[in-house]
Order: structure tokens, then sequence, then C-alpha cells
């Protein structure tokens, strides 16, 4: 009788983990994916939307379209998880796991900065970036804040890539002379782990006239007089509040009690969590290392070996790295790649390179090649 593998959560690490376990157990497995969702967008087509590069429906790419042996998606809303006897329930049933992976990501907490919701923007959903995307025409002159709300969040270069992006949008609309593009955040530089990589990006933004503003933690957001309240006492007026919101587990990961002091605590050999033949990957874990799709399907890959070694009665060969590459989008069809491995070595590197026109080709093929894997499309 074959192992029941039940993963929770269908973004980069439960794709490419059902992807990986289909192609090398598809014998002894059988496995069942299971998302509250129809369909999947890459991370960085949110600035696609956000700027009206391309439309949403071209963006999606439908779990019904899944055809991996082995493997059946099933769209249904997680009620609750069990981690102890490995069991699932939704709104549709329940599920009984020999191996139980939750790859939930990370949802987004707009109350937990008080006024946001009503005063702010994000570019983080797809619902966000359309609303933000039928704004941004009316903008003509002021500041644009981009807020970075909390820590960790995911894509780091994000809040940059918006900055970047947004001078182009001005300055081809002819009122960027009267606008004022400012970043703020907590870290002291925007990638924390490199001073060379974080050097290379405030170049990019003082090139441009973006100020980046270090260490300001956003505690509340007055909509009616449009100015962003800090924890150090000041304040900063805004036209247009753009946030990144703050990052927490689902609520059914919470409730679960896998997760503690705010995410899941995991083995970093190869994400496993206290509970017996539970992991978790991707956003949800509370892993030293960037929450981005990159990790996570890397991630998922030392998952699926953990699962196959331990059928076999054998040990992982490879423990997971923290090691992937982030494309960064600098405007004027340029887009650099920050390699970074976080676990690996001593401590953390990162390096940037680009950026060029042949490295936007390299972050099209790598989202054709998923696309190809995952959905065979």
């Amino acid at each position: 009788m074959k192992q029941h593998v039940v993963i929770v959560g269908a973004g980069f690490a439960g794709l490419e983990l059902a992807a990986r376990l289909s192609d090398t157990l598809a014998d002894e497995l059988r496995v069942t994916l299971l998302d509250q969702n129809d369909s999947f967008s890459f991370g960085f087509s949110k600035l696609d939307i956000m700027f009206g590069r391309k439309a949403t429906a071209d963006l999606r790419l439908h779990y019904d379209e899944i055809s991996k042996e082995a493997v059946e998606f099933r769209q249904e809303r997680i009620t609750s998880i069990d981690p102890t006897s490995r069991r699932v329930t939704t709104d549709e049933g329940a599920y009984d796991a020999d191996f139980l992976v939750i790859a939930l990501g990370a949802d987004y907490d707009l109350a937990a900065t008080p006024g946001f919701a009503e005063g702010g923007f994000e570019y983080y959903s797809v619902a966000g970036a359309e609303r933000l995307r039928d704004t941004l025409p009316d903008f003509a002159s002021g500041t644009i804040l981009i807020a970075i709300l909390g820590q960790p969040f995911k894509c780091p270069p994000a809040p940059f890539e918006g900055a970047l992006l947004l001078h182009d949008r001005l300055v081809e609309r002819g009122v960027r002379e009267a606008a004022e593009i400012r970043v703020i955040g907590p870290m002291a530089a925007p990638v924390p782990i490199t001073q060379e990589v974080s050097q290379r990006i405030l170049g990019a933004l003082q090139e441009r006239g973006i100020e980046y503003v270090p260490k300001q933690v956003v505690t509340s957001v007055d909509a009616r007089g449009r100015e962003v309240k800090l924890a150090s006492g000041g304040s900063m007026s805004y036209e247009l509040l753009i946030g990144i919101p703050v990052h927490r587990v689902p609520e059914v990961v919470q409730n679960s009690g896998l997760a503690v002091d705010g995410w899941v605590p995991v083995d970093r050999t190869n994400l496993a969590t206290r509970f017996p033949n539970v992991y978790a990957v991707g956003d949800v874990a509370g892993m030293p290392v960037a929450k981005a799709g990159v990790f996570a399907e890397a991630a998922a890959r030392v998952v699926a070996d953990d699962i196959a070694a331990r059928l076999r009665g054998a040990e992982l060969q490879r423990a997971y790295e923290g090691a992937g590459n982030c494309f960064i989008e600098f405007g004027g069809g340029l887009v650099g790649k920050v390699e970074a491995n976080f676990l690996g070595g001593p401590k953390p590197t990162a390096q940037l390179i680009g950026p060029s026109r042949e490295l936007a080709a390299e972050k099209e093929a790598f989202g054709s090649t998923r696309r190809e894997r995952w959905f065979g499309s």
C-alpha cells in the first residue's frame, strides 16, 4: 500500500515538492495537494499587474491543469491541522497523512499597523496590485512613501524594485520632478547580510533621487492627515502610501500549535518539525533565510530527498543550505540577480550580479521552466 503525503499549500514549496515526489517516488507514494485557491501566480508577477504590463488572467496558472503522476490537487480551505495525528480537516472533509508537509506560506496582517488598511496600498497580493494599478494614474505630485511595516517579509528586493519602477513610470508621465519617492524600513540597510549588495541598491536609489530612510518602525497610519507615526516619536507625511504589510503565519497554523514565537520551528538540516513525520517548508518556517520562492523551492527538494531516504531506511545525504537567487528589477528593462547562501558557510553571503538585459531574459526563463515543470505547459 502506498504511503500518503499530504501537502498543505500549493505555492513554490508545495508545487516543487509535489513535482519532485511525482518524479522520484510515484510508485511508493500518493500525494494530496491542498490549497484554497484555484491558481498560482509568481510573486514577481505582482509588479507586472501593478504597472499594467500584463493582464492578471494571463499570469494565473490554474491548479486543475496539474498532471503529475500520483498527485491529486484539491481546492479546499483548511480548517484545522493536528500535527500529532497528522490529520488535516478542510471545508470538504479530512485527510490522514503518513507524511504531512505544511507549506501555507505567510499571510498579510494589515490590521497589525493601525490605519494602514484605510490609508495605504500594497502590491503583495493580486487584489492589492490591481488596486494600486488603478490608483497610480491619478498620482501627479507629492511624496510616495514606501514603508516596510515589519520583518521578516517576502521577497526582500521587492520594496526597492517598486521604488525603481515607480521612478521610471513617473518619468514616462513627465511628473517625476513634482514627486518625491522615499523608502523607509526597520533595517539598517536594504540587504542586512551584505554591505556590498546594500550599497549597490542604495547607489541605484540615489542615482534616481530616491531616499532610503533606515531604522524606522511605523507604529500607525493617520489616513485623514496622510502621515505615518514612527516608534521614534516622529512622523512622515505622504500623498501616496505603499506598505509592505506585516507578515504572520496563517491562523490555522497558529491554532495548530505548530508555531512558536511567530513561525514554525524546524530542523535546519531537513525542515522537520518537532512532530514526527511533519515538515514545514517555505515562508511558514522559522528559518534564518530570506522568505522568497526560490528558497522555499530548494527546501522542498530537501524534504523530498528526506522522505525518500526515510522510506529506504537511509539518511539524508545533503542538508539544506538556504541557497538561492533572487531577481531584482532596476527599471529600463534591466534586471539584477542576488545570489545568496544563508546556511552553507560560517556566515550568510550574498552578491549582486548585473543588472543586465541578459538577466531579464533569465528571469523570464525562470518562470517558464517552473510553469512547465509544475503544470506541464
